[in-house]
This record gives structure tokens, sequence and C-alpha cells, in this order.
């Protein structure tokens, strides 16, 4: 106590209050700088768990924070960054066991980009979410660049490549095999489905880029008459609804012969795609919840879905036997959804990452050699199956589209043995890319190539419509989607901070908006060119009318004799000259009408053969709208015509395929050119080459009908009238009839 007192005693001059103060303001500095510096990262080394854990690296106020090495007991070891004394950020973790994980980690779990790699040397690299793989089998992008392949060389080559249509038919079938597959996968993890998630996600990936093509397309379409944009309300109406399918069945139009094509006309297949969604999403969370395994689970799926593959490939192969037009059997959700439910078949025997059984041991007794082979020959009997199958053909809806699904589900196959026969090669980035835009250049291809088409050489056309489809659809499935959906935008991996760039695209989608708006609304209800069909028919009816009267006071006369004159029985080509015919040539008859071929039109011709109605010299404009027996029927045409008539064909022209001697109308042409050869009561009106000759008629058209607006319309009108009449002329100053 009396030391203490001296040492009070000694020093109590220094407390003043001006050094108290001092002192105050030492404490708070070195206070703050204290609190500072200890978030100041040290090297140092942690003991944990009484020696079980143990720790060498960088830490900040005693935790494990930056680079460094953590050693569990049982010898697994962490080496990487750590935030707050958990995994976080790149890091590798070396199990014991002898297998890896090198990646990102989030909260002592992978997340983002990994690789892991097995103890038997197996390599698992993509997405990881929450510690679990997020599969990507790499040589699945194969498949969906052959159904890419096959659709945009079936529209952009329609008659080198009749068959590619089937492109689709292999989205199909790898849509319902990716879909199941990974339902199933969910299921194994959680033992439930939940089925909102999967149709938000089904959403997020289908609609944004579908709006984003109409708005992007509909400016592009000033470019082109007004033919193309009416009625275009209805289309997008049709397109964003996904009842496509169902717009075009009841428009009746031919999914192959459309006058003016329908820019819109290629989301039919996102209309099926959408029913199947929903349709199976809902039922498998209702079987998920019957079922108490994996096992059982995939059972009742396989049985399920063949069950619907069944009913469904049946009533397309009974109906088409049935139907008049092949289009409305094509379009059906009915009668075409199969393939989806042949892909959710397969999911059930192989699968993504929880693999069936019969996969497995299938995997087993197949090489690298041999799944090569697999892949190769299903990939070139879908090629085979582009060149032989045709539109119209009935073959192709009673076997064509189930060999298309069956080859799709053994490439698919061939695919998924090959991602795991192959664990150190990586997709190439080029193939990868072509995959993900897939969907977008699908959306875009169809629009900006009928725009294109009417504006430029088809050369020329494609190249421009595939250089803007695969730059809008990479724009989209990169930045957009991602972006939408709530993610991070990425390209090939790599993050991209887009902020400076998202929010004016955003903006920029207002004043296309109204745009689009504005363009539905002012979009005539119908088109120029239907419009004159339209009136041509009206006009041609009531002709027919004022013919029925004045035949029935010559009922009795004409059962003896034939009439002086000429019936024309022709497709939408005459129908649209029928003006022109009338002018040239004041007493004929013209019976034409909208898609009529030769097979109808000698259902017409019959017709008028049993009312006695034919005149003297009958005029066949048939042939634009190709039937593969051409040749027979011209025969029956002839073989049925009444004595003392004589037969004026008129020669079919179609400028896409107008220089392809393998094209059916040029071979029709050629045919009905040795007949006027054989018979000498047969004549020929050769507008295909009067076409050829006048190609200023054929500029903004579809190449097949003449004339682009009014001054081409009459220059054609009047060119066909010439042809047809300078035959008829010639074959009436010869004077040969039947006998």
């Amino acid at each position: 106590m009396d030391t203490l007192k001296e040492f009070y005693e000694k020093y109590k001059i220094y407390l003043t209050r001006h050094n108290l103060e001092l002192l105050a303001v030492t404490v708070i500095v070195l206070s703050a700088m204290v609190a500072f510096t200890s978030g100041i990262p040290s090297q140092g080394a942690l003991t944990l768990d009484k020696g079980a854990i143990k720790y060498n690296g960088s830490l900040v106020r005693g935790k494990m924070n930056g680079q460094g090495t953590l050693t569990f007991k049982n010898g697994d070891i962490y080496k990487g960054n750590f935030k707050n004394g958990i995994f976080n950020g790149k890091g590798t973790f070396t199990a014991k066991a002898g297998w890896k994980y090198e990646g990102n980690f989030v909260n002592g779990q992978p997340e983002g980009q990994g690789k892991l790699t097995t103890e038997n040397n197996v390599v698992y690299k993509g997405k990881f979410k929450q510690g679990i793989y997020q599969m990507r089998i790499k040589w699945f992008s194969l498949v969906r660049i052959t159904g890419l392949l096959l659709v945009l060389l079936y529209h952009f080559f329609q008659k080198a490549f009749p068959g590619g249509f089937i492109g689709v038919d292999i989205f199909f079938t790898f849509s319902g095999f990716l879909i199941t597959s990974l339902l199933i996968d969910e299921f194994s993890r959680n033992k439930e489905i939940d089925v909102k998630g999967f149709l938000r996600r089904r959403f997020y990936r289908i609609v944004p880029p579908l709006v984003f093509m109409i708005l992007i397309i509909m400016p592009f379409t000033l470019l082109i008459r007004k033919d193309f944009v009416a009625g275009i309300g209805t289309q997008i109406a049709a397109a964003l609804g996904f009842v496509t399918n169902f717009y075009e069945i009841l428009s009746g139009g031919n999914y192959e012969s459309q006058f003016i094509q329908h820019l819109f006309v290629h989301t039919w297949s996102l209309a099926l795609e959408m029913h199947y969604y929903i349709l199976w999403g809902l039922a498998t969370w209702y079987l998920a919840k019957k079922s108490k395994t994996v096992g059982q689970f995939r059972g009742i799926i396989f049985l399920v879905s063949f069950a619907f593959f069944l009913i469904s490939f049946l009533s397309m192969f009974v109906r088409s036997f049935f139907v008049s037009n092949f289009s409305v059997i094509y379009f059906s959700s009915f009668t075409h959804i199969f393939p989806f439910f042949a892909g959710s078949i397969l999911a059930t025997l192989s699968g993504v990452s929880d693999l069936g059984a019969p996969f497995r041991k299938m995997e087993q007794a197949l090489d690298l050699k041999k799944t090569f082979y697999l892949l190769g020959g299903s990939f070139a009997a879908l090629l085979l199956l582009m060149f032989l199958l045709r539109f119209d053909n009935l073959l192709t809806y009673l076997f064509g589209f189930l060999l298309a699904t069956v080859f799709s589900v053994v490439m698919i196959l061939a695919t998924r043995v090959l991602h795991d026969k192959t664990p150190h090669v990586d997709e190439p980035p080029v193939i990868t890319f072509i995959a993900d835009t897939s969907y977008g250049v699908y959306l875009f291809h169809w629009p900006f190539y009928i725009i294109f088409s009417q504006l430029m050489g088809n050369g020329w056309a494609v190249l421009l419509t595939t250089v803007l489809s695969f730059a809008l659809a990479a724009f989209s499935f990169y930045l957009l989607e991602p972006t939408l959906a709530g993610r991070e935008p990425k390209v090939f991996g790599l993050k991209m901070d887009i902020k400076q760039i998202t929010t004016p695209v955003f903006y920029s989608l207002i004043p296309l908006t109204l745009v689009a708006f504005v363009m539905i609304m002012t979009a005539p209800k119908i088109g120029a060119f239907e419009e004159n069909l339209l009136v041509n028919g009206l006009n041609q009816a009531d002709s027919k009318m004022q013919i029925t009267r004045t035949q029935a006071d010559n009922v009795s006369a004409s059962q003896y004799n034939v009439a002086k004159g000429t019936t024309v029985i022709g497709d939408s080509v005459a129908l649209r000259a029928s003006e022109w015919l009338k002018q040239a040539m004041p007493e004929i008859q013209v019976d034409a009408a909208v898609s009529r071929n030769l097979e109808s039109g000698l259902q017409v011709y019959q017709t008028d053969i049993s009312n006695k109605v034919l005149l003297e010299t009958v005029v066949l404009a048939l042939g634009t709208n190709t039937v593969d027996n051409y040749e027979s029927l011209l025969n029956q045409f002839i073989a049925k015509l009444p004595k003392g008539h004589r037969l004026i064909l008129v020669t079919p022209y179609d400028g896409r395929t107008a220089h392809d001697g393998t094209s059916i109308a040029v071979k029709t042409r050629q045919y009905e050119l040795e007949l006027a050869k054989k018979y000498d009561y047969v004549f020929v009106a050769d507008w295909y080459q009067t076409a050829i000759q006048h190609p200023e008629i054929w500029y903004g058209t579809d190449y097949v009908h003449f004339g682009s607006e009014t001054t081409t319309i009459t220059k054609g009108g009047e060119l066909y009238a010439q042809t047809v009449k300078q035959a008829i002329d010639e074959a009436v100053k010869k004077g040969t009839v039947k006998k």
C-alpha cells in the first residue's frame, strides 16, 4: 500500500487534464487499429476437433479465410479458397478413397463449374448444383444437330431433301427421352416430382425465345408484300397460345403447299411439345405419388409411355388411309405425339444420371468401335430417310415416321454410351454451341428465310438466314434467357457481366412490341393474292351458273353431238389466269380450284364426262401440285376421253425446281410432251417454256403463281392465256379428235 502511495505521489504531476485527454485519444486510435488489423489475413495453423482436423494457410480473426489446406482425420484433403471457415471459391477436394473434385465451391458444397474424377478415372465435367452433378451428356449435342440439319436442309432445299421434315421427329424423340430421364433423376433424389418447378423451367426455356423471335421478325415483314402479314395477329395468337397445329388444321392449309407461307407455321411443333410437357408433367407427378421405389416408378412410366405410344401411332396409321389431306394427321397432337413417348420408353431403360439395368448390360456389351457403328448407322439411316420420304406419300405415315423415331432412339442410345466410353474426350465447343442454339435457330430460320427469299436468290437468302438465326439464337440462349430466369449469364462457362447492356436491350423491346401491335392492328385480314383467287373463283362460279342454265335447254342435243368450245380443268395457276383466259376466249368454260392436282382433277373430269358437259376441246391445266403416279393418271385422262374430243395438256411450272430433271413437275412435263407425240388428238400448251422465257413475271412471287403487283400479274395472265390459246388454235386448225 505504501509502495502504491509513493508511486502515486511521484507521478501525479503527470495526471493533468491534457495528458488524460491524450491518453484517451491514444486508446481510441489503438483500438481502431486493432479492429482493422484483425481483418488482415495472416498465415498460420489451426487444430480443430482435438486434432482430428488440421489447417495450414490464411487466417482472419482466427478463422480460415483465403487460401489454405485442410486435412481430415480420415485422410481427405481440401486445398483451395476458404471464407468464414468453410470451402468457398475455387478449390480441390481429394478423397483418400482415390476420387477428386476440382472446381467451384459455395458454402462447403460443389456449386457451378467443376470436374469430378472417380477412383476408376471416369471424369464428370460440367455444372454442379448444391453438391449434385448436373449431368450433361456431351454427345447428345449430335442428336440435336442432326435434327436441326435435316429441318434446315428441308426448308432451304425442299426438292433436294424431300424427307427432311423428320428432323422435327428427332427433336420430339429426344425431348421425350431427356424430359423423362430428368424426371426419373428427380424422383431418385427427392422421392417426388416438383411439377410446378418442372413447368416453370419449361416456360423459361420455351416462351422468352418465342416472344423475342416474334418481336424481331415483325419489323422485317415491312420489306415484303402485305400478303405475308394478312391475318398475322391470329398466327401470333396461335403461336403464343401453343395451338398453331390446330390453327393450321382448321385453316385447311397444306404443310408443303401454302401459296403464301405462314411466317409462324413452324411453331406447330412447339404446340405439340408444350402439350406433351403439360400432359407428361402432370402424369409423372401423379405416378410419383403412387410409387415407392425408383424401380417401381420406372416400370409404371414404361407401361404408360408404351400405351400412349401405341395409341398415338395406331391413330396415325389407321387415319392415314382415310384423310384427303395428310397435314391433318401431321399437325395433330393426338396422332403425332408418339415420338415423345418413344423417347420416354427409352428413358426408363436408359437415363441420364440414374441409369436403368438394361442400359448397363448393353453398355458392357458394346465397345467403342461398336458404339461408333451404332451411332454412324443410325445417322446414315436418318439421312437416307431424308432422301426417300415424301410428305404426301402414304408410306411416310404408315412407316416413315415410325422408322425415323426408331433410328432417333438408336442414335440417342449410342450417344449416351459414347459419353461413358470417352471420359477423357471433351465435346468440341463448336458442337456445343450449335446444340445450345438449335432451338433459337429453329425459331428464327423459317420466317427469315421466307422474308429473304422474297428479296434475293435462294443462296443469299440461305446464307443471310443462317447467319442472323445463329447470332440471335446465341444472344437469346446465352444472355436473354438466363437473365430473365434470374441466373447469371455465361458463355462457354465464362461469367458475363452484361449489366451495361441488359437495360437498353430490354427497353428496346418496348418499341418493338409497339411496332408489332400496330402492324397486327393494321394488317389486312386477307391478302391481295388470296383475294384475287377468291374473286376469280366467284366469277368462275357465276359463269358456270350461266352455263348450267344454257345447257339445261340443250340437254337432249348434247346426248348425241359434241358441243363446240373449250373446257378448262385447272389448278390455282389457271384460276389466277382465268380473267385473261376469258378475255382471250370469251366462250371458254374454266373450272379451276386451289390445290387441285391430277388425281382430284381426274374426279372432276369423270364427273363432267358422266354429265356429258365436256366441250370439244378439253384443257388440263394441272401438274403444279405434284403426284408421284403422274404417268398413270395422265394415261387415265387419255383413256377416258370420249370420242369426238381433243386434249390440251398445259405443262406445269415450278420455278423452284424448273431446272431439276429429277423433280416431279419437270418429269410430268416431259411425259406430257411424249404423249403429244404419241396421240394425234393430244396437244401441249407449254407454259413451262413460256414461264422460263419471262423471268420478269416471277420477281417477288412463290415462283409458281405469276405476278406480285398489277403490272406483272397482268403480264403473266396474258402470257398464260396466249400460250393456251395458241395450242387450242393449232389443235382446231389440225382438226383431229379422238375416234
